[in-house]
């Protein structure tokens, strides 16, 4: 990845060892349970959610692996849409402790320039530090800014802009204010919300922004036309494995080491790619001599349903290992 030691889901766990020595337990539960509230976009507001350290704390330890892998996976997607392309500026717009810096510092190669954008200075303080304590060049060469996200934010340009987790948090206005003057500065743009009804419909109304505003969809969609889902019946979403933390198992309990996170995002670009043929919208069906694949595909197909059997030798032996999220059918290249 870069010249030192690249961003990866163990080096950010690494570096967020030991992070909540020192704060109560019930602190930090308390602190999780109102996070929970905000990042499921229930509670929009013109204030910063991250309020002082233990709040901080209490997010990077509960939620930065799982926006990581969330990220990485839209970074994933649109650097198989843009394989020669790779960004030599990367802004995170309410980027909090960094874990979308982290994300892209994973995805790609090479010198970068880095600015995170918020208007926590806790957040900021402790993202320094956790990058700091990295590996990465281009993770201690960040830049930490505060900035107030909403209706009158500006944006330096940039390659890449990402903007993770933080649409949920902005009234109607100020989500559309953000979108656009994304828009404006980046030559990609990549938005990753929640995998719910509501964080689908925030990134369905940023996708329809951001063609308005001249850029391409790269992914996860096939095509630039109107969203084929039904608004109300489904929601197009992805899932990410993470590894739990402690704090995960005290605050949800259980005993499984991972969980899932469910994401929607879009990426768009002010330059050429190459969107997939279909993409694999569900978890694919697995049967006796059969693989049943929910697909988005070219516009004017929408969605279909594929019944891949041992008849189709190697595609079904493709089929059995495909999973949701990825391309379909398989890349040749």
């Amino acid at each position: 990845m870069n010249a030192s030691v690249p961003a990866s889901a163990e080096t950010l766990r690494s570096a967020l060892g030991g992070l909540l020595d020192g704060l109560p337990p019930k602190q930090a539960a308390s602190a999780v349970e109102r996070l929970i509230a905000n990042y499921r976009g229930r509670t929009p507001t013109d204030a910063p959610v991250l309020r002082d350290r233990s709040d901080v704390a209490a997010y990077a330890a509960y939620r930065m692996p799982a926006t990581f892998e969330a990220v990485r996976s839209a970074l994933d997607a649109l650097a198989e849409a843009a394989p020669q392309w790779s960004p030599g500026s990367h802004v995170d717009v309410g980027g909090g402790t960094g874990a979308a810096t982290w994300a892209v510092d994973a995805t790609w190669d090479g010198p970068r320039g880095t600015t995170v954008l918020d208007w926590a200075e806790p957040a900021l303080a402790l993202g320094k530090e956790l990058a700091a304590s990295s590996g990465s060049q281009a993770l201690r060469a960040a830049e930490w800014r505060r900035a107030v996200i909403g209706s009158g934010l500006v944006l330096p340009e940039a390659d890449l802009v990402t903007v993770s987790y933080v649409l949920g948090e902005l009234t109607p206005e100020a989500r559309r204010a953000v979108v656009a003057e994304a828009a404006r500065a980046g030559q990609a743009v990549v938005l990753i919300e929640p995998g719910t009804p509501e964080g689908y419909l925030r990134i369905r109304e940023a996708r329809d922004q951001l063609i308005a505003a001249g850029l391409k969809v790269a992914a996860p969609c096939p095509h630039d036309g109107t969203c084929p889902i039904e608004v109300g019946k489904d929601w197009c979403h992805f899932s990410a494995r993470v590894s739990r933390s402690s704090l995960h198992r005290k605050v949800k309990g259980g005993s499984l080491p991972y969980e899932d996170e469910k994401f929607s995002y879009v990426a768009a670009t002010r330059f050429p790619v190459e969107p997939v043929p279909s993409r694999i919208t569900r978890k694919p069906q697995i049967r006796k001599g059969l693989v049943l694949l929910e697909l988005c595909g070219p516009q004017g197909e929408g969605l279909t349903r594929a019944t891949v059997t041992k008849r189709h030798g190697d595609l079904y032996k493709s089929a059995r290992d495909a999973d949701w999220g990825q391309e379909w059918p398989p890349a040749t290249r």
